[in-house]
């Protein structure tokens, strides 16, 4: 299980938005983000791999945990990014990508998290911003584990792969122009 360590000023995040490499991605660029890990969470296997959590049968999620520093990015902003770069109302999918590893999920780590998580949600829903109700988890943190090396910072390293190409970078240029005041100078 990984640990971060942090010092005072720096909390910890841990979204699940779908493929762990578009999300990864878009973390990235946050100013108030040190640190983006993709791995898994949720599930009731130790120290599972890609392979596992592909198959579905793990019970984990593709995420990322972040590291920010809550004096540049609060967590509602994380919050307001999380819900605004992915579609929170189709349960166990994301695009093509289809399997309980793909859910939409949040895991919080203390009792503000959970309530600002669980307030958002409810404002999103009453508002009518999505056509269909979000399916969004916010659920207790428990576990995390780091992917695997090739899956660290996949867009920057890999970014003429198709999948780079045809999915994360339409993805990007719309999270860059939408949240463009959220953006590391």
């Amino acid at each position: 299980m990984s640990e971060i360590a942090t010092n005072d000023s720096l909390q910890i995040a841990t979204f699940g938005s779908g493929c762990f490499w578009c999300t990864e991605a878009v973390f990235q660029q946050v100013d108030g983000v040190a640190k983006v890990e993709s791995g898994y969470s949720g599930g009731k296997v130790k120290n599972p791999t890609y392979r596992e959590v592909c198959s579905g049968l793990t019970g984990h999620a593709e995420v990322i945990q972040l590291t920010y520093d809550p004096a540049k990015v609060s967590f509602e902003e994380l919050l307001e990014i999380f819900w605004g770069t992915h579609d929170p109302t189709t349960l166990n999918r994301q695009g093509a990508d289809e399997g309980t590893q793909y859910r939409s999920v949040i895991f919080y780590h203390n009792a503000e998290q959970k309530k600002l998580s669980e307030e958002y949600k409810k404002k999103l829903d009453a508002s009518g911003a999505f056509n269909n109700p979000i399916v969004t988890e916010i659920t207790p943190f428990t576990n995390f584990y780091k992917a695997e090396d090739y899956h660290q910072n996949y867009y920057n390293l890999n970014g003429s792969a198709p999948y780079c190409s045809f999915v994360i970078k339409p993805k990007m240029d719309k999270f860059k122009k939408v949240f463009a005041d959220k953006l590391k100078k």
